[in-house]
């Protein structure tokens, strides 16, 4: 069957789920994957085939988009600040607004960088999108990742393998421990993108997010929303060095509130910053 034509097909099954511009983008990212082409391949050679095996290929990815499963999950893959990650149920799917993050934590170094080999820690980790993209722009930079889920943390370590940069993993979980014995006692950068969504805001999750990816790394109780901000926050007090800067990213609806935390807690210069939609996502201080 003609690729070309299989595309008809692949948009008309899915277009009761999704708009076209999604399904599109789909479609793409399995082009890619499976055969190796991008767009603009498939549309100087239109007549490209695939044979019976490959479109067995399709129809099972075809079938679990239907169940709204996250393309990232299906293919087993993503890509985040130009980086391959695996991805599976026990981890995140990595975000372009984590990208900017990450993209803020590096600009914040540039001056830093000139005369420190700099010590960053990532709180959460999950798939390790943030420490190993940090790692792998920041080589003379050591680089440690905790995390809860032992799960998690296996994928983190294939990523950093995939991505041929050395991490410092660590199974713990910051609301139980002040202090790690195998870390340092100081970091010029700890950054963590935690669990911020309320109970209360499922209804605005959709159905690929809500039912596929992990709560565990999701989640937080409506009475309590900032409790891993305040934790992370408090460790950091003992733990950042004199210049050293905390970033997060937050929930969108409680960028005023997590600032307060902050400045209670004796942070200053601390900046709040909007995503690539408007919404309050990012947030930098120091001590």
């Amino acid at each position: 069957m003609l690729l070309k034509t299989y595309k008809t097909t692949f948009l008309q099954e899915l277009s009761t789920l999704y708009d076209a511009q999604e399904i599109e983008s789909f479609f793409y990212i399995v082009l890619e994957s499976f055969h190796n082409i991008k767009r603009i391949d498939l549309a100087i050679n239109p007549n490209m085939e695939m044979n019976s095996m490959q479109l067995l290929r399709w129809e099972r990815v075809l079938a679990e988009l239907k169940k709204e499963k996250p393309i990232q999950y299906i293919l087993g893959e993503t890509e985040f600040y130009s980086l391959p990650f695996l991805v599976n149920e026990n981890t995140l799917i990595p975000r372009p607004e984590t990208e900017e993050l990450v993209e803020w934590i590096l600009k914040s170094t540039k001056y830093e960088l000139q005369s420190t080999k700099l010590r960053i820690l990532d709180v959460g980790t999950g798939s390790g999108c943030i420490a190993i993209s940090l790692a792998k722009n920041l080589p003379n930079a050591q680089v440690f990742a905790i995390d809860v889920s032992e799960k998690a943390m296996l994928i983190a370590k294939k990523n950093a393998e995939i991505n041929n940069v050395k991490i410092n993993f660590i199974h713990a979980d910051i609301l139980k421990i002040d202090s790690f014995d195998q870390l340092p006692t100081q970091f010029d950068i700890i950054v963590s993108n935690p669990p911020y969504v309320r109970n209360l805001e499922k209804s605005e999750i959709k159905p690929n997010v809500l039912e596929y990816e992990p709560h565990l790394a999701l989640f937080v109780e409506d009475t309590d929303a900032l409790l891993f901000f305040r934790k992370i926050a408090e460790f950091a007090k003992k733990n950042l060095s004199e210049k050293g800067k905390l970033f997060f990213e937050i929930n969108q609806y409680l960028g005023r509130e997590t600032i307060e935390l902050l400045e209670r807690l004796g942070f200053k210069n601390i900046e709040l910053r909007n995503d690539i939609y408007g919404n309050d996502r990012m947030i930098l201080c120091s001590l």
